[in-house]
């Protein structure tokens, strides 16, 4: 069975790190800072086999070179020469496997051109979206476009309903801050927020998520709800589904 474990690094990042069954080869996802993967490897005494690589951002790519200086590990991610250490470029359609298991690449340009996303199916579907979904939210459009964004979301949204999400951020608060303004009627919202709020007075992370809760209480998913449109319409065009979405995107930036 392959289990997935949050290590924390900076102020809000999780770098997930995956394990097939008792085996001490392991694989990380977005490993921003090596200190904290460093530590859980030392202190468990695993080895890192493999890591993935979402986007070129330095907070999920700043510790690669170190990783690959003291462990050598199997490098996948975009084919982005700006990223120092891939070994394996991968695109849209592309498959690889990792620890037992298929993993299929799915593009999701957006908050980045070069933005992919990981998903493998099984019980349970597991889905490494970096900073292209959030839980209750999405990233911030910092290359791509409002369309461009809501197509990745889209994509996405078509995964089974108890896909895990493993979002790269933990943003869920204030992510659902936004979302109880964006979706003012919706009791699921409300009711996720004081379950997340309980989860954090624990220090335990929000995250995973799964895709059929983000149906429910991401605004972003939801740009076909009355309620939604009714809300985004005081800030800009509803007029599609993409205009609503880029009125919640701006909106959001500002909130």
């Amino acid at each position: 069975m392959l289990s997935v474990t949050p290590i924390p690094a900076f102020s809000d990042n999780y770098i997930w790190l995956l394990r097939q069954d008792s085996s001490q080869e392991v694989c990380v996802v977005d490993p921003g800072d090596a200190a904290p993967v460093i530590e859980v490897l030392e202190r468990e005494g695993l080895t890192l086999g493999c890591v993935l690589i979402t986007h070129h951002h330095h907070d999920h790519t700043g510790g690669l070179a170190e990783l690959i200086k003291r462990y050598s590990p199997r490098v996948i991610g975009p084919d982005n020469p700006s990223i120092a250490g891939i070994q394996e470029r991968v695109a849209d359609g592309d498959e690889f496997r990792v620890m037992g298991r298929r993993f299929e690449v799915i593009a999701v340009p957006g908050h980045t051109l070069d933005h992919l996303a990981f998903f493998t199916s099984g019980i349970p579907a597991l889905l490494f979206c970096g900073d292209t979904m959030f839980s209750a939210g999405c990233g911030r459009l910092f290359e791509g476009t409002p369309e461009q964004m809501n197509a990745s979301l889209e994509r996405l949204n078509e995964m089974p309903a108890d896909t895990l999400v493993f979002a790269a951020h933990e943003y869920t608060l204030a992510n659902l801050a936004f979302a109880q303004a964006a979706d003012p009627d919706n009791k699921d919202v409300a009711k996720a927020l004081q379950e997340c709020e309980r989860a954090r007075e624990l220090d335990r992370p929000t995250l995973p998520s799964t895709l059929e809760r983000e149906r429910r209480i991401n605004p972003f998913l939801r740009c076909d709800d009355a309620g939604v449109r009714k809300a985004a319409s005081a800030h800009g065009s509803t007029d599609s589904k993409d205009a609503t979405f880029a009125t919640l995107r701006a909106w959001k930036d500002s909130f």
